[in-house]
């Protein structure tokens, strides 16, 4: 062991005289520091401006005066999902969803306000992240570092001198390893301080430190690649070259096709392809603005044989209220439908990008780590399920509220009515129906089921890099 340790020693030694080495290292450091440290505050502004905007909206709602509840209905109300903790290394897919929602009746919207949209005048450097730079710049370094870790000492002849002095080619390789691992390890410090932050911020600690071994394991496997392409190879610019191409193509390549295979294997359709099927099937519900709709024939003729009366008139509710909660009813289901729908489509295509991780360590461990920082698709899924939960319970509460606590001649007559209009306002203590909404990430233990897929794809490019060394170490000849 100590003669592995004295030829990474070398290496380490060797590298801090490169000016080229150190060039290239400080500029990843200053990259790294600077856009953790901007990232990570432009994720604490946002969260403490998104909790403050939530905190105005309710009180804002819940400040309305007595009106009529189908108004409160269409008044609708802001729902905000505030980052998780290690949103300030990984933001993932919160850049381009939008993270706030309009709730109001008779519509599910989408959400507003991607941080990617806002700062497109920025030429797509906005999306620049901690996250980022490790997933494409530090193997970078890495091939800058170790492209000639063994052809190096194959060109000068000192490789040849070592096997004859009786040092196996496996013990060489484990030197070499050990001088890249310890390049990884002082890679993988910022990342180490930023998921210490977490924690202190409430994070879950199994998911930050599973985050901070998936970027281990990324390293590793970039740190095998280089020493298994040096060690096979006869010529530096030949290794330098083909590491740099395969860095092209798995990190920039290979996630461009992902994606346009993912759209190829699993059709989505577009926004407004899904509103005008929508619509179309919803004229079948009827319009619940519209009590005498006759759509609405059935219904009427139900809740009549129910309470033994011959007009909606004579009814101890209010016909329209009944109405609004029935069509509102049919509608939720209906949107649910639709949405669920579009969901399932777009959770597939993200299996068929993560699935390209078996070419693609960059893909693997960006999927990885964004279900371990909460910033998935599926995290944003569940954010537009528990707010259109929370949408339909406040605006059937008020639909119930306008069959119960409203009278039909009076809810009929307002329009031309005054005392009648009057008469149609409920208190606005009615308005604390609304529950207040506060979004939390997922446990560590559901997200760190959703990073195994991933994970695993790293796992199995470490083991065969691994054979590839090992095999390449134990056919080195003096």
């Amino acid at each position: 062991m100590s003669l592995v340790f004295r030829i990474a020693r070398e290496e380490w030694r060797l590298w801090s005289r490169s000016r080229v080495v150190v060039i290239a290292a400080l500029t990843i450091a200053v990259l790294v520091g600077v856009t953790s440290l901007l990232t990570a505050r432009g994720v604490a502004d946002q969260a403490a401006n998104r909790t403050a905007r939530q905190a105005e909206a309710e009180a804002a709602f819940f400040a309305q005066p007595d009106r009529h509840p189908h108004r409160m209905v269409h008044y609708g109300h802001y729902a905000f999902r505030t980052p998780p903790p290690l949103a300030v290394f990984d933001p993932g897919v919160d850049a381009v969803t939008g993270q706030s929602i309009f709730l109001e009746g008779h519509r599910q919207n989408t959400a507003m306000f991607a941080d990617a949209r806002s700062g497109a005048d920025l030429g797509g450097f906005a999306a620049l992240t901690p996250a980022s730079l490790y997933q494409l710049l530090v193997p970078l370094l890495l091939i800058v570092l170790g492209h000639g870790i063994v052809l190096r000492e194959r060109e000068s002849g000192t490789l040849a001198v070592h096997l004859a002095q009786g040092q196996s080619g496996l013990t060489l390789m484990l030197g070499k390893a050990l001088a890249l691992a310890g390049v990884g390890g002082l890679l993988l410090l910022p990342v180490a301080a930023l998921a210490l932050a977490a924690i202190a911020g409430g994070e879950a600690p199994l998911a930050a430190v599973l985050l901070v071994g998936g970027y281990a394991l990324y390293l590793a496997v970039w740190a095998l690649f280089v020493l298994a392409v040096s060690l096979w190879l006869d010529r530096r610019s030949v290794a330098l070259g083909m590491l740099v191409f395969a860095w092209l193509v798995t990190s920039l390549v290979v996630p461009r096709i992902a994606i346009d295979a993912a759209s190829a294997a699993v059709e989505a359709p577009g926004k407004i392809e899904s509103d005008l099927a929508m619509l179309s099937r919803q004229r079948a519900i009827g319009d619940g603005h519209n009590a005498a709709d006759p759509a609405f024939e059935a219904l009427r003729k139900q809740v009549l044989d129910q309470y033994g009366k011959q007009d909606v008139a004579q009814l101890p509710i209010n016909w329209r209220g009944v109405v609004a909660d029935y069509s509102e009813k049919k509608l939720t289901a209906l949107m649910n439908e639709i949405a669920e729908d579009r969901m399932t489509r777009e959770a597939a295509q993200s299996r068929v990008v993560t699935a390209f991780g078996i070419v693609s360590p960059a893909l693997a461990l960006g999927a990885a780590s964004r279900a371990l920082a909460g910033t998935d698709l599926a995290t944003h899924h569940r954010f537009l399920r528990e707010s259109e939960v929370l949408r339909y319970d406040f605006v059937q509460a008020l639909n119930n509220l306008h069959a119960r606590a409203l009278t039909y001649a009076d809810d009929a007559a307002r329009s031309s009515d005054p005392e009648a209009e009057a008469r149609t306002r409920v208190s606005a203590k009615a308005w604390s129906l609304l529950a207040s909404f506060r979004f939390v990430p997922d446990p560590a233990s559901a997200r760190a089921a959703r990073a195994v897929q991933p994970l695993g794809l790293l796992v199995f490019w470490l083991a065969v890099l691994c054979c590839a060394v090992v095999v390449g170490a134990r056919r080195l000849r003096p």
